[in-house]
């Protein structure tokens, strides 16, 4: 879901996930909405995006914005504020910064081989960083504890 010319972040160092209570921003706190084409994007594979989805869905309010994933099913992506790639440091996902090129949040699907999962008119705010980070490392644990049962 990069396209050329896009700058990414890849997180090579473990860290420990930050917490957000009920993974939910609250009103002080949440990300306003974005600028045409100013957005970064957060690549995660499918099915820890999936559970995270599902976490961020869950929270008290609206905690989620747009969310792309590929025709292949392998990865999502959330779109978060810009400026976020230059501090992404979540294993087992890439952040994209976009420098408003390359990703549009209209109805089209900016990347071909991709469409909306959750579309810009359904989820107008950005996906708030540190919330997403929670969810995530949530997520992560889910599905280790879901494969070690089996």
């Amino acid at each position: 879901m990069v396209e050329a010319g896009m700058e990414t972040s890849q997180s090579v160092v473990p860290r420990r996930p930050s917490t957000a209570a009920g993974h939910a921003p609250t009103p002080e706190h949440s990300e306003p909405p974005l600028p045409a084409g100013a957005c970064d994007l957060v690549t995660v594979p499918s099915r820890q995006g999936l559970e995270a989805v599902d976490i961020l869905r869950r929270g008290a309010c609206e905690a989620v914005g747009p969310v792309l994933h590929d025709d292949g099913g392998r990865t999502l992506g959330f779109v978060v504020p810009p400026g976020t790639a230059a501090a992404w440091d979540v294993p087992g996902s890439t952040c994209t910064e976009t420098n408003g090129r390359g990703l549009s949040l209209n109805p089209r699907p900016p990347v071909e081989g991709s469409d909306w999962l959750l579309p810009p008119g359904d989820a107008d705010l950005a996906t708030d960083p540190a919330v997403l980070r929670a969810a995530l490392g949530e997520a992560a644990r889910i599905i280790a504890a879901a494969d070690n049962c089996r």
